[in-house]
């Protein structure tokens, strides 16, 4: 139990760690993009206010001591946000077209790496998907209208998106070479993290054991004092009920202690391949007689020839701890049943009851608890401790199976225990 705590403790804070890394990556490299793509657009809104190009510096004289706000001519001012080197800097062209769809006018002078045919090639591009804004290869285009024309103007981002590529494959290495590490430290750590609880766990289970064991000999006591008063005073109702009630603490106590030895980590002695639908058969036996004296119905559905890889005598206990639950629980004139069979990997074994009381749905988790039990109204007239799923839960853990309680019928109560076949 401890092993799988360590491991839980591992895996959710890792999961933890890489969700907040996808999130932190994912939205600081949406940012980069969105800011690389706005500043884009921008600048081909200042280059569509001018017919394809920037605003023109007006001649100045050359002073000392220069203006604190240069001028400009043409269609349009040069924003104050914007650097006055960004002429200089951006590399773009533009092309033209008519009414009648074709390209009247093309614009490649201030781009080197773009002639008049490819230019026109990706124009007529842009021009086909009718898009007001949008990327071909690595440039940013703006389509729209001018008088009577189309023209749309392209924007070289190369430089700006192989920098945001660089960032993002660099954040993504960091991130990865950043979650190994902490993984790798979560890993070491884990043992000390969970040391208080590891060691309250070995407590308690040596505190059950050396209980049960200090119990045993007073019990016995208790036992062999009443049997004495029994054969000097004959049948008394008072020794009856104590008697009871001790046999009911030893038995207790045996399972509580056995319950503890179940949920160690330790494999389980003597796994040996049995005969599964004959175990299964033997210990459901004895129950045809007690469902019909108790007026319920039996049916029991084994499939032959099963064999089982495991420890035969808590195979045994299982069987009967769910047979008992399902006798103890079911209700006067209603049904128990069943059924064992093989699937593609796995042995299923299902054990159903009715009840004369609705279940509801959002207990049937805890039904594996110790002295847990459902049926409250009914806790003082049937026998038991509670703790007798609890121990069936613990006998498929060890056999590396999955046990789990359901109710697709408000009064149906089923367990389904799946064992994996070797």
């Amino acid at each position: 139990m401890i092993k799988k705590l360590k491991i839980k403790v591992v895996i959710l804070s890792t999961a933890s760690l890489l969700i907040l890394l996808f999130l932190l990556v994912c939205g600081i490299n949406i940012i980069n993009y969105r800011s690389t793509v706005k500043d884009a657009d921008e600048i081909l809104s200042l280059l569509s206010i001018n017919q394809g190009a920037f605003p023109e510096e007006t001649d100045r004289p050359i002073t000392s001591t220069p203006p604190t706000k240069p001028s400009f001519e043409g269609g349009g001012r040069f924003p104050q946000h914007m650097s006055p080197e960004l002429p200089y800097e951006s590399r773009y062209f533009s092309v033209v077209f008519g009414q009648d769809s074709e390209i009247t006018y093309s614009d490649v002078s201030k781009i080197a790496s773009i002639d008049t045919q490819i230019a026109e090639q990706f124009a007529r591009e842009a021009y086909s998907s009718e898009k007001s804004r949008g990327f071909i290869d690595e440039y940013r285009y703006y389509r729209y209208d001018e008088n009577d024309t189309v023209r749309i103007i392209f924007l070289d981002l190369g430089r700006k998106l192989e920098a945001f590529y660089t960032f993002l494959s660099t954040s993504i290495i960091l991130s990865v070479l950043g979650f190994m590490l902490v993984v790798f430290i979560i890993s070491v750590l884990a043992g000390k993290i969970i040391h208080p609880i590891a060691e309250s766990y070995v407590k308690q289970k040596r505190f059950i054991t050396d209980a049960g064991h200090e119990i045993k000999t007073p019990l016995t006591i208790i036992r062999t004092n009443i049997d004495i008063l029994e054969m000097e005073l004959g049948e008394n109702e008072s020794l009856s009920d104590i008697k009871q009630q001790a046999n009911r603490l030893s038995s207790l106590t045996e399972d509580l202690v056995y319950l503890a030895r179940m949920e160690e980590s330790a494999p389980l002695a003597q796994m040996i391949d049995f005969p599964l639908s004959e175990i299964v058969k033997e210990s459901v036996d004895p129950y045809f007689t007690l469902l019909q004296a108790e007026q319920k119905s039996f049916t029991c559905t084994i499939q032959p020839d099963i064999t089982f890889f495991g420890n035969d005598k808590a195979i045994r206990q299982l069987i009967s701890i769910l047979m008992d639950n399902a006798t103890k629980y079911s209700d006067i004139g209603g049904c128990v049943s069943l059924t064992l069979q093989k699937q593609s990997r796995s042995i299923l074994l299902t054990v159903t009851n009715s009840t004369d009381y609705p279940i509801d749905r959002q207990i049937l988790s805890r039904v594996f608890d110790r002295f847990y039990r459902a049926d409250l109204s009914r806790n003082s007239t049937i026998h038991g401790h509670g703790i007798g799923l609890s121990l069936a839960k613990a006998i498929v853990t060890q056999h590396n199976g999955k046990i789990l309680a359901d109710s697709q019928d408000p009064h149906l109560f089923q367990i389904q225990v799946s064992l994996p076949l070797s």
